[in-house]
């Protein structure tokens, strides 16, 4: 059987395998990279790439819909599912080369496509190949959750995995699950033109944002026609009549819902089948693969990354950073943890949901009274006011020295402008510092600053105002 050693093995080619072989290859490091399926992961075939190609189609048809507010009249607006999915099979195709095997094969890397399986800390055997290096590094990512719902496995639903090759549109679509993944792509089949109620079984609407922000998108959700079911969990499913019939339970009460698709979005699980991690010792439990704060697991040489750390937040972005902090800490002498506590994520529903940092619940609990809470609601931004633009807030949290620790936007373009607060997070900047930085008008971004001046106007009382009337009037 032949065998191949080199410096480091990438189990696993989404974002954080992908990284990992091609930031260690270009370090000078023999790295192999294997792949049981395509190169690209979940973000390239079933994630963020389909889903943002499908979102931008929804945003069309709501906007021809939409126009005449603005004195533009497109008339009737005719949705044809079947050249929707072929606009996001052609995004795919576009990225897709940049994941490719070529593409790594040509930066050096040894790509190996089947399953790879664990014969002991450093050796991995994938079909008739054995690989063996000083460090490996696990990052299979996860695949849909399925719950055990009575009737489900006999009828016919769909994941992030199918959905993006349903045909016909739906005239009523079920979304078992209230998360990002199920609220986006609810937001997007609306506005493609189904029915959408959305199952969701926590008391709460987005329980992880700020509860104000998170109420306003759902406002905005429901003033679009998608019914929102919170604490409603799902006790049953049937067909009936060609229908899909969900009995949805909530407190002592039942009800039904029918639909003529369904699509669960209820969750994660880790891609840990078939590794042999139990055999070499390396500790796992339901979340994925257990690490320490620097990446490395339970049995020395291995590393996990990406989807698969146990309590890891699943996000490209983060998954990206991850492989960073292991080639770091792998390759080069000494360590580095990795910190999640300025970690911005996106909602790409529209308007889009920001969030970097504490919460306003979150900076209570931590720091008490003392905290600062800056708004501003984009109703009075005039970039939003000139595009019709639809309601929004911006909202900066700040501890009790007056450090952001915190921050939220609802905007069109809020994942564009997170950026900002992520930095005033990250080097741990005051709020009148982000007041004192001058913003392009018009631009919603603006309200950034507006936010920040408030504490700014806050401040200025007693004997500070007192001061600057008497400089005033002494000119």
């Amino acid at each position: 059987m032949p065998e191949r050693s080199v410096d480091l093995i990438a189990v696993g080619g989404g974002t954080a395998g992908l990284v990992t072989a091609a930031g260690g290859a270009g370090l000078g490091a023999r790295v192999a990279l294997v792949e049981r399926d395509r190169l690209g992961g979940e973000c390239l075939w079933n994630g963020c790439v389909p889903s943002k190609a499908l979102i931008a189609a929804s945003r069309a048809a709501h906007a021809a819909r939409t126009a005449g507010r603005l004195g533009v009249h497109a008339g009737d607006v005719r949705v044809d599912l079947d050249e929707v999915l072929a606009h996001v099979r052609q995004v795919q195709a576009r990225i897709a080369p940049h994941d490719s095997p070529e593409r790594f094969r040509g930066l050096g890397v040894h790509v190996v496509q089947g399953a790879a399986r664990f014969l002991d800390a450093h050796t991995v055997q994938v079909g008739d190949e054995r690989l063996r290096a000083r460090h490996v590094v696990i990052a299979t990512g996860t695949r849909p959750a399925v719950p055990p719902i009575p009737g489900l496995a006999d009828v016919p639903y769909h994941t992030n995995e199918t959905i993006f090759s349903i045909t016909p549109l739906p005239r009523t679509l079920l979304v078992l699950g209230g998360g990002p993944i199920g609220v986006e792509l609810a937001q997007a089949f609306a506005r493609l033109g189904s029915a959408v109620t959305v199952v969701e079984a926590a008391p709460a609407f987005f329980p992880r944002e700020d509860h104000e922000i998170a109420a306003l998108l759902r406002q905005q959700l429901e003033g679009e026609g998608v019914a929102v079911l919170l604490d409603h969990r799902a006790t049953a499913v049937r067909m009936e009549g060609g229908d899909l019939v969900l009995t949805v339970a909530s407190g002592s009460t039942t009800r039904e819902v029918r639909g003529d698709a369904l699509l669960v979005a209820t969750g994660r699980t880790p891609n840990l089948e078939g590794l042999g991690l139990d055999a070499i010792g390396v500790r796992t439990d339901a979340g994925g693969v257990i690490t320490d704060a620097r990446l490395r697991t339970s049995v020395p040489g291995v590393y996990a990354a990406g989807d698969i750390v146990s309590g890891g937040l699943k996000f490209t972005h983060v998954a990206d950073h991850m492989a960073r902090s292991v080639l770091r800490n792998a390759l080069f002498p000494g360590s580095a943890p990795v910190r999640y506590d300025a970690v911005p994520w996106v909602t790409y529903t529209d308007p889009e949901l920001a969030h970097v940092g504490l919460t306003e619940a979150e900076a209570r609990d931590r720091y008490g009274s003392g905290i600062g809470v800056w708004r501003r609601e984009l109703a009075g931004v005039d970039r939003v006011v000139a595009d019709a633009g639809p309601a929004g807030l911006v909202k900066i949290i700040s501890d009790p020295a007056g450090r952001v620790v915190g921050g939220h936007i609802l905007a069109a373009h809020a994942g564009d402008m997170i950026g900002e607060l992520t930095m005033a997070v990250t080097l741990k900047l005051r709020v009148g510092q982000i007041a004192s930085v001058i913003h392009p008008y018009p631009t919603t971004a603006e309200a950034i600053r507006h936010a920040a001046e408030q504490q700014r106007k806050a401040g200025f009382t007693g004997w500070k105002r007192a001061l600057a009337g008497w400089l005033v009037r002494r000119m």
